[in-house]
């Protein structure tokens, strides 16, 4: 697939993609014989992984570790065991952050409800 082609695929831009293989986010793409981008399944897969990871808060400078050790080998699978643990208690605790503000945004939401039918908001409704 063109770089255009992913492009449209994932909803990101080109220079996103030229990004994510500059920095070390994906692996380098798989290149014509003139050096056109020539993303293969191994490559989509990594564009995929990359927006998932990005789209969930994933440091860009973790995904780059990931992508280093996965290609330093079989060596390196408790590193990116310990590195996607890592990432996801992160994402736990920023999951229960989260739904910890939703709780109370929906206790407002259901106050000022209730205020809008009956026309009174109560003194501890803006606790």
């Amino acid at each position: 697939m063109t770089i255009k082609e992913v492009s449209e695929k994932f909803d990101i831009s080109q220079d996103t993609l030229r990004y994510y293989e500059r920095v070390g986010m994906i692996p380098p793409v798989t290149r014509t014989a003139s050096g056109i981008r020539d993303y293969q399944e191994k490559d989509l897969g990594w564009v995929e992984l990359a927006k998932c990871m990005r789209s969930a808060g994933l440091p860009v400078e973790a995904m780059i570790e990931y992508v280093k050790l996965t290609q330093e080998g079989d060596s390196t699978i408790p590193a990116r065991l310990q590195l996607l643990t890592e990432q996801r208690e992160t994402l736990l605790e920023q999951k229960a952050k989260i739904d910890t503000t939703l709780e109370r945004l929906n206790y407002k939401i259901g106050r000022y409800e209730i205020a809008v039918k009956t026309g009174v908001l109560t003194w501890n409704d803006e606790e």
